[in-house]
């Protein structure tokens, strides 16, 4: 497995990663209708690969071959309760991969990228009822510290758990 930083060229790529984790990792917890409806394409354009800087988010891939396997996105936290905190942003696995050590990868590397821009601290959201999530983080040493919110990523509300971890 190589990891490398995504390019623009990637986002269909990541977007049919992004997904296929979707419709299969939410189905009985996000509206099966609004699930269905998720295409790549349009996925595809939210992303903006390749901006540079400790100040802009940046996503890490994992690769086997030309297959791209999952990515985590990190970066300064968007939470406004946390600032100067880092922030895992989104960290998915395609299905047909779970359990294969590409998300542990992943999240290693995305704690490393948040430390070398000098992170001590992250933060991360899990969607609430998402149980393997929930014991992904807690196996990596992340831990819920009770907040919860209600967002709407593309016009579909979604309830999440915070979970925060030291870095250093």
């Amino acid at each position: 497995m190589l990891l490398r930083a995504a390019t623009p060229r990637d986002a269909l790529g990541v977007a049919r990663v992004h997904v296929r984790s979707w419709q299969l990792a939410y189905r009985g917890l996000l509206p099966d209708d609004y699930l269905d409806q998720l295409t790549p394409a349009n996925r595809a354009r939210g992303y903006s690969f390749g901006a540079r800087g400790a100040g802009h988010p940046a996503t890490i891939l994992a690769l086997e071959g030309e297959e791209i396997l999952g990515f985590v996105t990190t970066g300064p936290s968007q939470d406004p309760q946390n600032p100067g905190a880092g922030e895992v942003m989104a960290l998915y696995v395609d299905p047909d991969h779970w359990g294969s050590g590409s998300g542990r990868a992943l999240i290693a590397a995305g704690r490393e990228r948040l430390c070398a821009i000098g992170f001590t601290a992250a933060i991360l959201w899990v969607l609430d009822g998402n149980t393997n999530a929930e014991r992904f983080y807690d196996a990596d040493g992340w831990t819920r510290d009770g907040s919860r919110r209600i967002d709407r990523p593309w016009g579909s509300a979604v309830h999440e758990l915070r979970y925060r971890r030291l870095l250093a």
